[in-house]
């Protein structure tokens, strides 16, 4: 039985239907086709969306901007970034045949030959979504053909003579952060699209799905810290940082930081869509508190995982309140300010904060609004099982 009602949190909290249906459209607009978009056409079939601050396009944001499309029914657009990720970022040959190379110049160009496992499962869950809101169509627009490949390359890479590593750890089913590797990222793990893989991947693989979705629900809960509710970007296999250094990195990723804040974002929508808590929707009103009561007066910085502040400002501000607010997802309702139950009332504080920002502009928009436009799809019920 799929899922029929979503909860909108902005309607919770007195806003109008047709208030939420024009700001979602002039959203939509603005990051599509506004003077500030990260969305590209190229040629006469293909687009991308381009990281402004880095000024290539990665699987990432190819995948977001597959998933955002589905849920706006933007078909056209969708088929566009599809084909030019086919185009120029799937390894047909090679150790990672089967994958997208992570990072490729706006020309097409690949900057590497290995990829980022939150692509691939952006990717499959987008392509599912696309063949069941508007049926698969021939070749690379078999969209559900598509996503069981994906999901088959990224579970058994390494078996029966084929080249190359899993993006999943069969053992303990944790995703990992690159294929082969010994650490995962918290904010990787999305349980509920585990939860839809284990209906509609390859029958063969469900099992495995099911399986991993549990793990990272409870993994979850292991990784955001007992006190802050805050998760490292890289973590060790038992939920610790990973602070272990990087043959091609010499920077932190022990801390929270641009990638950790995802993780409470994917709380929430796993909840709103699944409802199952296996310890990890305390860490939402952990993190509610440390960043909107306990550093109220400054929360867009950088912080140890223990919650200490940091006297560094945050790359991506817009994304870190984007995220806080979708992860009032978590926080039973209805909100309301005004509610005495202190967390349900600061929950609420974080979506009205969140209504009230725009969308971010100049040379790093590309991050925050991607997540900016996430969380306005899941508080305001869009972002949907299809």
């Amino acid at each position: 039985m799929e899922k029929q009602n979503y909860r909108n949190v902005f309607a919770e909290l007195g806003k109008t239907e047709q208030e939420v249906r024009e700001r979602l459209e002039q959203i939509r607009q603005a990051f599509f086709y506004g003077p500030d978009k990260v969305y590209f056409t190229a040629g006469e079939d293909m687009g991308y969306l381009e990281d402004t601050g880095n000024h290539d396009a990665r699987t990432e944001g190819m995948s977001y901007g597959m998933m955002m499309c589905v849920q706006l029914d933007m078909k056209e657009e969708f088929d566009r970034i599809w084909k030019w990720a086919k185009t120029y970022m799937y390894m047909e040959t090679g150790y990672n045949e089967g994958y997208f190379a992570w990072s490729c110049g706006v020309d097409g160009k690949k900057n590497a030959n290995g990829p980022a496992p939150d692509g691939e499962e952006f990717f499959a869950m987008a392509l599912f979504f696309a063949s069941h809101r508007w049926g698969d169509g021939e070749g690379i627009y078999e969209y559900s053909k598509q996503a069981k490949e994906i999901l088959r390359a990224v579970l058994h890479k390494g078996e029966n003579g084929r080249p190359g590593a899993p993006m999943w750890n069969h053992d303990n089913k944790q995703i990992l952060f690159v294929p082969g590797i010994d650490f995962t990222d918290p904010s990787y793990h999305l349980p509920h699209f585990y939860e839809l893989f284990a209906r509609w991947a390859y029958e063969e693989d469900r099992p495995f799905w099911k399986e991993a979705a549990k793990a990272s629900r409870e993994y979850l809960a292991k990784a955001c810290h007992p006190v802050s509710g805050m998760n490292a970007e890289y973590a060790e296999f038992d939920g610790s940082p990973m602070s272990r250094p990087l043959p091609w990195s010499r920077d932190r990723h022990d801390w929270f930081y641009s990638d950790a804040y995802r993780t409470a974002a994917n709380i929430g929508l796993d909840y709103e869509w699944f409802g199952v808590d296996e310890g990890q929707r305390g860490a939402v009103e952990k993190l509610q508190y440390t960043l909107g009561v306990v550093n109220r007066d400054n929360p867009y910085r950088v912080y140890e995982k223990d919650g200490t502040p940091l006297d560094v400002k945050a790359l991506h501000p817009v994304a870190i309140l984007a995220t806080t607010a979708q992860a009032s997802l978590a926080v039973e309702g209805p909100l309301s300010p005004a509610d005495p139950d202190p967390k349900k009332a600061l929950a609420a504080e974080w979506v009205l904060r969140f209504w009230e920002e725009p969308l971010r502009t100049g040379d790093r928009r590309y991050y925050d609004n991607c997540l900016y436009l996430f969380a306005f799809l899941a508080l305001s019920g869009n972002y949907r099982i299809y």
